[in-house]
């Protein structure tokens, strides 16, 4: 009795390193895009009057049929904050962009020396309708790639949540006529 105690602790043991030493075997899959969500629109950036605007375009998959990805267009409008340029709005346009599942991932063109990085989910927020703040909500790491005057580029990360801006458009009371 002992011994078979003995070997069942030691599978659990082994079968737990296993999953440390594999990690990517423990995730979980990125969730089905149901074909109603659309994450296109405004989300909150850094500062007030900040934002990211997406287009999310989803991608039929072989033979047409639906695809867990989609391509993510869009760009961040911020306020500038080099001498140079402090107060103005930038534009930061995406050079690449995509969603598969609910995860989301941006990289920008590089103005006045920075560009951003975004890896992330996006998932419904606690707003009961699109007319609200946050009925979508993107949480994940920007990267702010700056590249100094000799050539190296200088990344900073930190963690970060958008909200998606209420669409005016989505008026409830509309509806109900």
């Amino acid at each position: 009795m002992l011994f078979l105690c003995s070997a069942l602790m030691l599978v659990i043991c082994a079968s737990d390193l296993a999953a440390q030493k594999n990690p990517a075997s423990a995730k979980s899959p990125s969730i089905e895009l149901p074909a109603d969500m659309d994450f296109s629109g405004m989300y909150s950036f850094l500062k007030e009057g900040e934002f990211v605007q997406t287009t999310v375009e989803k991608e039929a998959g072989a033979k047409g049929a639906p695809s867990n990805s989609a391509k993510v267009n869009g760009f961040i409008s911020r306020f500038g904050d080099d001498d140079s340029d402090k107060g103005e709005f930038l534009d930061h346009f995406f050079t690449r962009g995509s969603l598969t599942g609910n995860n989301l991932t941006f990289a920008t063109k590089q103005i006045h020396g920075v560009s951003f990085e975004f890896s992330g989910t996006v998932q419904r927020g606690v707003a009961k309708s699109r007319s609200e703040d946050g009925y979508y909500v993107a949480t994940g790491t920007l990267t702010r790639n700056m590249m100094s005057f000799d050539g190296k580029i200088a990344s900073r990360s930190r963690e970060i949540t958008m909200k998606l801006f209420p669409d005016m458009d989505d008026d409830p009371k509309s509806s109900k006529r």
